[in-house]
């Protein structure tokens, strides 16, 4: 009974995770309103690194040389990503955008590929296939052309499997939350670098803007971070993905409803058809298969 509750609680609280980051991209949106781009990913990740290396001082403390240097790497991955979501989310709603971005899972096996050496398998071919076609109804107009913020999404989503990836890659000989803080102190580097190069300083920034960047900075990342980290401890991968992967339903249906944004049939089945090849390329609907042992056990 105590496991099952253990189990209960980690699945409610990756259900939660899902939740902020769903949330996440109507408070960017709602940003975007009155600061720009650069200067609101320099506040949420210098928010994000400073209170990660307060709670996790002792571990900054004993890092060397090659963590900071391997963070470094996936710092960089990590800004263009949310560079390209981040400025792409000007010229598209938060809805779309929130199905885009997921398709990174559909991506990183093929980046494993390359890697590692790891052919993919049936589940990630046809989560490839079943993307593209989502992805082309969700974007396409009726010309076929694809505007500039959904384009952006794309490369971000790139970015973000390449990061997933580097993760993988480095997380194996390094401390983990090391790696995290350095990620994010990089990003916060480059977003200050960026704004000071191509944006103007934000003047007279509203209470409702400032609420948002602290929500993305503290909630978003901070407590969305730790909470994912602690609660996949009690559950599976499987639940894991499948739970996490609901960031995208949970994004689309907030910014219908506080944004107000227009939601067609057709950007419904291309949600649809996204959210399956999500769940393909993340479970390979493992969790069906179990269901089979236990009714025939």
């Amino acid at each position: 009974m105590f496991k099952k509750n253990k189990n209960l609680y980690a699945d409610l609280s990756l259900l939660l995770v899902a939740l902020i980051w769903g949330s996440g991209f109507v408070a960017t949106k709602h940003a975007l309103n009155t600061i720009t781009p650069y200067y609101m990913m320099t506040f949420r990740f210098t928010i994000a690194c400073l209170l990660m290396a307060i709670v996790f001082y002792k571990r900054l403390k004993s890092a060397k040389f090659q963590d900071f240097k391997a963070g470094t790497v996936i710092g960089l991955f990590l800004f263009v990503a949310f560079a390209a979501q981040t400025v792409g989310l000007q010229y598209t709603t938060a809805g779309k955008q929130a199905f885009l971005t997921g398709t990174n899972v559909v991506i990183v096996p093929f980046l494993y590929w390359i890697v590692k050496k790891n052919r993919p398998d049936k589940y990630n071919l046809t989560a490839a296939f079943l993307c593209f076609c989502g992805i082309g109804l969700l974007t396409l107009s009726e010309s076929l052309s694809i505007n500039l913020g959904d384009l952006l999404t794309l490369v971000c989503a790139f970015f973000f499997a390449c990061h997933i990836v580097s993760i993988g890659y480095f997380a194996e000989h390094h401390d983990p939350i090391v790696l995290t803080i350095v990620q994010l102190g990089i990003s916060a580097v480059l977003s200050f670098a960026a704004s000071l190069l191509l944006e103007t300083a934000p003047q007279n920034v509203p209470t409702d803007t400032i609420l948002a960047v602290l929500y993305l900075g503290v909630f978003s990342t901070l407590v969305a971070f730790l909470i994912q980290n602690v609660a996949q401890k009690y559950t599976t991968p499987t639940h894991a993905a499948i739970i996490l992967s609901l960031e995208s339903v949970f994004g689309t249906i907030l910014s219908t409803i506080l944004l107000k944004e227009l939601f067609t049939v057709k950007m419904f089945f291309g949600c649809v058809i996204i959210f399956v090849a999500i769940l393909t390329a993340e479970t390979k609907w493992e969790f069906l298969k179990m269901k089979k042992v236990r009714e025939n056990s």
